[in-house]
């Protein structure tokens, strides 16, 4: 079997791994459950080697990262490294949010945690195919398929769900799908519509800007620069700074290539598979099959602007008081279709003390205008903020060009343990009851559930920052042109204006106690507040949101779940691709080993 590059001394025999398994804390008591390492049904030695021969030798052990980092040439990994969604990228096994790489649910709990002084396998896959062809994909397909393997598929691992790894799997990494070609006139079932642009499943968004800015074209995809979004954004929707002037990623999809359970390769558009189109647009990433590459609109490249706004705020009070004035003013920005983000953050790291100042920053993304222009538009808001007691002006920074060049940036920051949550809030809130906004706002700093908050998606965010509550500007209801086409985007989305998103995050010196309550605090805690906003049943994203959502099938999919579960049955009839609150999950235990 081949070895990882670079750590030859951590190559493992076969053999070996037939002891890896690790139990789930309460077992199923199902006998239809999938083989693991020791069970009989599980392929022998001969048997993996058989099949690494037939993908030429691109079958590897996956190491846990903390491992890996321990086994470079300095003898472990720069805090540059850890944080580094690319660096990261380069490892199998590797997540971008650590906890998604442990068993703390195993028993016993399995954790490698960096310069820890024990190592398990924790949550990740024992074996990882590094796909380079579609003959790779498909072999690796059948071969799970005929030993009735846990499944897995990753592309860069910037995974909210924990949807790309799961303990004793075969996981399929699509990182080495990098083709990118565009065409003025792409053409679906004898329509041209127009220009677009073809990634492959391991491209990223920082690629898709360069590539685009020289064909003087702009394609809507994630503001997150190494997010792939033909590996997974778009399968559940996939918001955009853009997306109020062009829709969701997923409304911009205009074909895949995926291989499907049955190890074919199949061609779906609004013309050829339909459902399955329909399916891969909004029904949920790592569901359908193996995405090798996406065609995705593109529009004529136009100069923009963003903006980063920081206004420090003097206590809970006042944080109530300027989150409903931003409410009165998000409809400010509509006459250039702008797209944002904005948060509050404690400036003493996890301070619950109400007193304690906090910033708020305010992300802006504004087409077709200058720095001038945006600073203009602004204004109107940030002069209210200061006439608010105590409120002060920390900084405002602006850069402005062409489009791409604007949304490019080279790296994402991450390393932490971050689990999501979160909702879409109706436009509607917005427009009539902008002052039900800064009450909630108040109750959540005053209680100190955003006290463990945290978001790591943008590179001016760093890992060890705590107390956020995240917000995002979304679609508003708008659609591209090709968003009349039928896709499984939850409806909630068409009424939103922003999600609004908790990430709570813990230290690695957390104990299992400690990190089981903060795993449930969204819907513990931070979910009954939150719906004071976003109403009950409001929508989540899929991407971005908590893997132990009760009603994940609503909250996610919305009256999209019916068809999406007979999709499912058509296209994987045998449950090959199940992920994390995903269509089809509700039948199989959390790990996706056994029926339930």
């Amino acid at each position: 079997m081949k070895r990882f590059p670079t750590l030859p001394l951590l190559s493992l025999f076969i053999a070996l791994a037939q002891s890896r398994s690790l139990e789930p804390r309460q077992n199923s008591n199902s006998t239809d459950c999938r083989n693991v390492p020791g069970s009989a049904g599980y392929p022998s030695p001969t048997a993996w080697n058989v099949f690494n021969a037939t993908i030429f030798g691109r079958l590897l052990e996956v190491v846990p990262p903390a491992k890996y980092y321990d086994y470079l040439p300095a003898g472990g990994c720069t805090d540059a490294q850890w944080t580094s969604a690319l660096f990261r990228g380069t490892i199998p096994g590797a997540m971008s949010y650590i906890n998604w790489e442990q068993g703390y649910d195993l028993d016993p709990p399995s954790l490698c945690l960096r310069n820890g002084t024990t190592c398990g396998q924790g949550d990740l896959p024992v074996y990882s195919v590094e796909a380079e062809t579609v003959g790779d994909v498909q072999a690796a397909v059948q071969f799970a398929s005929k030993h009735n393997l846990r499944l897995v598929v990753k592309s860069t691992g910037h995974d909210g769900l924990g949807r790309s790894t799961a303990p004793n799997s075969l996981l399929i990494r699509v990182s080495k799908f990098q083709n990118v070609s565009s065409t003025d006139e792409f053409y679906v079932g004898g329509e041209n519509m127009g220009s677009a642009v073809t990634i492959g499943s391991g491209v990223h968004a920082n690629t898709i800007y360069q590539h685009n800015k020289g064909q003087g074209k702009f394609s809507v995809v994630a503001a997150a620069e190494t997010v792939a979004p033909a590996g997974g954004q778009i399968q559940g929707g996939g918001h955009s700074p853009l997306s109020p002037a062009y829709g969701l990623v997923s409304d911009n999809a205009l074909e895949f290539d995926i291989v499907v359970a049955s190890g074919e390769l199949l061609r779906a558009s609004s013309a050829s598979n339909p459902d399955l189109f329909f399916a891969l647009r909004g029904g949920g990433a790592g569901s359908w099959g193996v995405i090798i590459s996406a065609t995705i609109r593109t529009f004529p490249t136009f100069n923009a602007t963003s903006a980063v706004t920081v206004l420090q705020v003097p206590n809970n009070t006042v944080v109530g008081s300027l989150a409903t004035l931003h409410a009165q003013h998000v409809f400010d920005w509509d006459s250039v279709q702008a797209g944002h983000f904005f948060w509050f953050e404690k400036t003493q790291i996890g301070s619950t003390d109400p007193n304690v100042p906090t910033s708020f920053i305010l992300f802006t993304y504004m087409p077709n205008t200058t720095a001038e222009q945006s600073q203009i538009l602004l204004a109107p808001f940030i002069n209210a903020s200061l006439a608010l007691p105590g409120v002060v002006f920390v900084s405002q920074t602006f850069k402005d060009g062409e489009i791409n060049d604007v949304m490019f940036g080279p790296d994402d920051g991450v390393g932490g343990n971050v689990v999501l949550g979160s909702r879409l809030v109706p436009e509607a809130l917005y427009r009539d009851s902008p002052e039900k906004v800064g009450p909630v706002y108040k109750e959540l700093f005053d209680n100190g559930t955003t006290a463990q908050s945290n978001i790591l998606p943008f590179p001016l965010l760093t890992t060890n920052s705590h107390g956020r509550l995240l917000g995002q500007m979304v679609s508003g209801g708008t659609v591209s042109k090709n968003g009349h086409i039928s896709s499984a985007v939850h409806p909630a989305w068409r009424a939103a204006k922003t999600h609004l998103m908790f990430a709570n995050s813990w230290d690695d010196s957390a104990s299992l106690a400690q990190v089981d309550a903060l795993r449930a605090m969204f819907q513990t805690t931070q979910l009954p507040l939150l719906e004071k906003l976003s109403g009950l049943n409001a929508g989540a994203y899929s991407n971005e949101a908590d893997n132990s959502e009760p009603d994940f099938q609503s909250t996610f999919f919305g009256p999209n779940y019916a068809k999406l579960s007979d999709i499912k049955a058509k296209y994987d009839p045998h449950d090959l691709f199940i992920v994390a609150a995903g269509v089809g999950s509700e039948r199989w235990d959390e790990w996706g080993l056994c029926r339930v």
